[in-house]
């Protein structure tokens, strides 16, 4: 719990990780790209504040002790969640996996949950891996890499036939939150492999889904706005958009934030810090102190309110993963969705055209 000026703020981050990127996880013959993998991850840390950039080796493979002290004694988080990234072509074991993810939750089970993945390209195997791991884990998640490589591929489609067979399942299991990597290019994938136009289609036909945009498919922030208005299932996810924007490009952040607090608004917004490209404590302060510039550009955005960082930072998620919230924490009302939303539900309210 974070608490500033007599507010509490209950904490969900909604996007960890406990990788290990270390050399001796490495597959023979893949280094240069589980190598470049992780260092691109390291660049991106650069644009946090500098007292919290980690030296290269710490990076690539951290301890519990420092997860533990960062996330929850210094970040904050009351309730964190695992998105698992496999990229086996690359890392023997794995680089972030639901089964390692789940030794942490079992020692923190009232503080972490762990999201799975599937891959349609892994056909009818996949399918059956889905089940065993949603009835072993109980998965409330799953997080889906559409730009991870595959025996040859480079990359899939969430509105392809064959994921629309995962997505039925997924819904036939109770599992009610897809996450989607939709974002800035890691090296050594591609870069359309994270174009987020396959996102409508299956969020139109699986309305019991929510699919949560993680990064909210920048630098693509205006196909990403229009589309996800349209959409009630559709979240913003803004691992990156803070940890990458709020202090190296201030005013872009603010375009960022001000396009997703009008077309999305404030109720489909869900922090997460990335950790460990970031650390959440100097995030979640600073959401919490940051106010829409006064500046002519941004005087048609929304302002962001005591009760929109509540939501954001915790409540959303909470909301989405039946995460028990204290009372003192809590809103009497959870708002009537994004200002766009309303223009467009009332016909009195919206420009003529």
């Amino acid at each position: 719990m974070y608490s500033h000026n007599g507010d509490n703020f209950f904490v969900v981050d909604g996007h960890l990780h406990f990788w290990d990127a270390s050399p001796a996880n490495w597959v023979s013959g893949q280094e240069q790209y589980a190598k470049g993998w992780i260092e691109c991850f390291h660049a991106y840390m650069g644009l946090g504040p500098e007292e919290t950039h980690w030296p290269l080796e710490k990076f690539q493979k951290y301890s519990e002790d420092d997860f533990v002290k960062d996330v929850f004694e210094d970040g904050y988080v009351d309730v964190g969640i695992f998105q698992s990234t496999y990229l086996k072509e690359w890392y023997r074991d794995g680089f972030n996996t639901l089964e390692k993810n789940s030794q942490l939750v079992e020692k923190y089970p009232d503080r972490l949950i762990a999201n799975g993945r599937w891959d349609p390209r892994e056909g009818e195997a996949g399918l059956k891996q889905l089940e065993e791991d949603a009835k072993r884990y109980n998965l409330k998640g799953v997080k889906l890499y559409t730009a991870e490589w595959h025996d040859g591929s480079r990359g899939w489609r969430l509105d392809d036939k064959e994921s629309m067979k995962f997505l039925e399942k997924t819904q036939e299991l109770g599992i009610k939150n897809v996450h989607l990597h939709k974002g800035p290019t890691i090296w050594p994938l591609n870069k359309d492999g994270f174009d987020a136009t396959d996102i409508d289609g299956p969020a139109t036909e699986f309305t019991e889904l929510n699919f949560i945009i993680e990064h909210a498919a920048i630098p693509r922030i205006d196909d990403f706005a229009y589309m996800a208005v349209q959409e009630p299932n559709v979240y913003a996810g803004l691992s990156v958009v803070t940890g990458a924007l709020m202090h190296a490009r201030p005013k872009f952040f603010a375009r960022v934030m001000g396009e997703l607090l009008f077309w999305v608004g404030e109720d489909r917004m869900t922090f997460g810090s990335d950790y460990n490209i970031w650390e959440p404590k100097w995030q979640v302060e600073g959401l919490v102190d940051w106010q829409m510039p006064d500046d002519e550009a941004f005087t048609d955005y929304p302002k962001l309110t005591t009760a929109s960082r509540k939501k954001i930072l915790g409540l959303n998620v909470a909301r989405l993963y039946d995460i028990p919230v204290p009372p003192e924490c809590q809103l009497p009302d959870m708002g009537e969705g994004s200002p766009a939303d309303q223009n467009i539900a009332s016909p009195e309210a919206a420009p003529a055209v």
